[in-house]
């Protein structure tokens, strides 16, 4: 279906149970936005957040907040400051995996960028153990049955316009261990097909293995209309045995996230998602990025209930 269509279907039917802001203390003149999701450890409640002012680009900090109230967070001081963007997370063995965009410069200008990955068991201790692919955001890990790990990719380049049509894709590959995850790894995942149309785009933010042994994605996915991006909120099933893909369905949009200001005109109707957490009630957190410049969070139905529940190692 056209994905105008799609938004339009959503927006007449969606059910939004509750709407709130992110409060975050102790960063004060910075913004925090495009978080990870929420994560225990040890016993505490954390997230990482990019924290960025908010008249500059390109030039953030990823940093760690642990939960001090309802929505709100405070900065854990002492910490490791990264200098990274759009940070996410994944549990591989018991390990904290940290990920997020690294943007190069060269002679005061963007050059590249790329994902770096750290690793450990302490949070205030982690691993940098490797980069990804030039130019390739949103690499996502999620851990499978029998300690194999699953990675999604998501090339974006003038040659995937011109073949797919589509601005990116999502690639999808499994590894042994984190000791073979290589930008070559990433580079060469298979692609999933069909996923996004013409002139559109996004990606994985969190994956998560589902009892029926398909993994359940959540994602962003993503259009233009003149000078302005549109970015919501997805969600789709993933057989990792066919790299078939099924369920995709729109499950958030800007509109059902508390109004705010955006980081720059294009960017008023950006929502970049982080992930869902499962409540006790049977709903879930649905977490994003809003307008670039604030985080929120929103309480949907359960978006994978045909595959069983999330399975936890």
């Amino acid at each position: 279906m056209n994905l105008l269509k799609l938004r339009q279907q959503f927006e007449e039917n969606k059910h939004i149970y509750e709407s709130a802001k992110l409060v975050f203390r102790g960063v004060e003149g910075f913004d925090v936005y495009n978080p990870s999701i929420p994560f225990e450890w040890n016993g505490k409640r954390y997230m990482y957040g990019r924290v960025e002012r908010r008249q500059e680009w390109a030039r953030s900090w990823v940093r760690l907040f642990e939960q001090s109230g309802p929505d709100e967070w405070t900065v854990v001081p002492n910490t490791m400051i990264y200098q990274l963007e759009d940070p996410y997370i994944s549990v591989i063995d018991k390990q904290l995996v940290l990920g997020g965009t690294h943007v190069r410069y060269n002679l005061g200008r963007l050059e590249t960028f790329y994902g770096y990955f750290y690793k450990g068991r302490d949070l205030h201790d982690l691993f940098y153990f490797t980069t990804g692919p030039d130019y390739m955001k949103d690499i996502r890990l999620v851990e499978l049955q029998g300690g194999k790990i699953g990675v999604f990719s998501r090339p974006r380049s003038e040659e995937v316009r011109k073949e797919f049509g589509s601005e990116s894709l999502v690639g999808f590959t499994v590894i042994d261990s984190l000791g073979d995850l290589s930008r070559e790894v990433i580079e060469n995942a298979p692609y999933i097909r069909g996923l996004f149309g013409k002139d559109e785009w996004g990606g994985c933010n969190q994956a998560y293995l589902l009892e029926s042994g398909k993994i359940g994605v959540i994602g962003h996915i993503c259009y233009a209309q003149g000078d302005r991006s549109t970015y919501m909120n997805m969600a789709f099933v993933l057989d990792p045995q066919t790299n078939q893909f099924s369920d995709l369905k729109i499950i958030g949009t800007r509109l059902c996230y508390p109004d705010g200001p955006a980081k720059k005109a294009h960017l008023t109707d950006c929502a970049f998602t982080a992930g869902i957490e499962m409540r006790p009630d049977g709903k879930v957190n649905l977490y994003s990025g809003i307008g670039d410049t604030e985080a929120a969070r929103i309480v949907i139905d359960y978006p994978f209930e045909k595959e069983g529940a999330i399975v936890t190692f």
